[in-house]
């Protein structure tokens, strides 16, 4: 039995881009576009009424913006997930956005297969973090923690030393494979140290992950 198909609501301002996002998401097996949306005030109607799986989310337009509307989007209940888009001058719309609840973002110059793949790991609930592009946003971004950022100091003294290295590499950017592979333990017990991190920190997804390492002071950014 096939699995149902990965439901995603386009969100920007331009037609131009929301075409092309829809014929390549069109040819693509286990991705169905269910909604398209041109402001923030019309993506945050759709979330609600349509429940798709990912909203694919531009920053910048007209009326409510993209930060205010993952905001809203993310804070419902069972809340779509949000990838945003944006270009490479774009840093400080990012750092919002994640702020506000978004598991990653795309730049809409990168491959197009890159984008298909970015939605089905957002979908599949995990984060956007090993691009290098990425990751050095989200570096700039959480070296840059806003007032009372961060895990209650109770949930941090709660881990372990273990669950401590497991946070530290997850925050270098290194997958649960990698992790496994650096702390010669299984792939299995990897996932399970990162599973009860999300647990004991509260933590939505891997990208805050990051932003916590960051704001312990576990990781350093790299300049």
């Amino acid at each position: 039995m096939n699995a149902p198909a990965v439901r995603v609501v386009l969100v920007d301002d331009q037609p131009l881009v929301r075409a092309g996002l829809r014929v390549l998401v069109a040819d693509s097996a286990g991705l169905e576009i269910v909604g398209e949306a041109e402001t923030g005030d019309q993506a945050v109607r759709l979330a609600e009424e349509l429940r798709p799986d990912v909203v694919v989310m531009d920053i910048r337009m007209p009326g409510m913006n993209g930060i205010e509307a993952t905001a809203l989007i993310t804070a419902g209940p069972s809340p779509a997930r949000v990838l945003v888009l944006t270009t490479f001058d774009d840093d400080e719309y990012v750092y919002g956005a994640l702020r506000a609840g978004a598991s990653g973002f795309l730049v809409k110059d990168m491959d197009l297969d890159d984008i298909l793949a970015a939605i089905r790991v957002v979908a599949a609930g995990d984060a956007l973090i090993a691009p290098s592009v990425t990751r050095r946003l989200i570096q700039d971004f959480a070296a840059r923690p806003a007032p009372g950022a961060g895990p209650p100091p109770t949930a941090v003294e709660g881990i372990t030393d273990r669950e401590r290295e497991v946070l530290t590499l997850i925050g270098s950017g290194l997958s649960n494979a990698e992790i496994a592979g650096r702390l010669f333990i299984s792939p299995a017990t990897a996932k399970a140290h990162v599973g009860r991190l999300f647990t004991k920190l509260a933590a939505r997804d891997r990208v805050q992950l990051v932003i916590i390492a960051y704001e312990l002071g576990l990781v350093s950014p790299s300049r």
